[in-house]
């Protein structure tokens, strides 16, 4: 009878280290599958992380370079040259100096220059008439 109680209480303990190792394994296993995604989902995060500072990188380069350019403005707009050129695309002159006129071509000089054109259809149109009339 104490024999069968050992027994009994050995199969009881041997039951009960099963259930125990099932458990710890489950809760390991479950452990380990959360520290895989959590490290999945960081990894996603510090890629994005790294675009946008890369991105922001570049942005900071065009920046950087458009900020040379306006202050490269700035000292061509401190010389006197500059605004000497800007007065005179607006037409003024300097004193002693006579003001020269560009007058536009007459209509019948813009008409002679397109007869001379071969690909102009009025160019052929009259050659044909002359011909025609001789």
């Amino acid at each position: 009878m104490m024999i069968a109680k050992f027994k009994r209480q050995k199969k009881r303990k041997f039951r009960e280290e099963i259930i125990f190792q099932i458990l710890f394994s489950i809760l390991t296993l479950a452990l380990i599958g959360f520290l895989i995604i959590s490290n999945l989902k960081i990894n996603q995060k510090k890629a994005k992380l790294i675009e946008e500072i890369e991105k922001l990188e570049k942005e900071i380069q065009t920046l950087e370079e458009k900020n040379q350019k306006l202050k490269a403005g700035i000292s061509e707009t401190e010389k006197e040259s500059h605004w000497e050129e800007i007065a005179r695309e607006q037409g003024y002159i300097r004193e002693g100096e006579n003001p020269v006129v560009v007058l536009p071509p007459k209509e019948e000089e813009i008409e002679k220059g397109e007869e001379k054109n071969i690909w102009n259809p009025r160019f052929w149109w009259e050659w044909i008439k002359s011909k025609v009339r001789d």
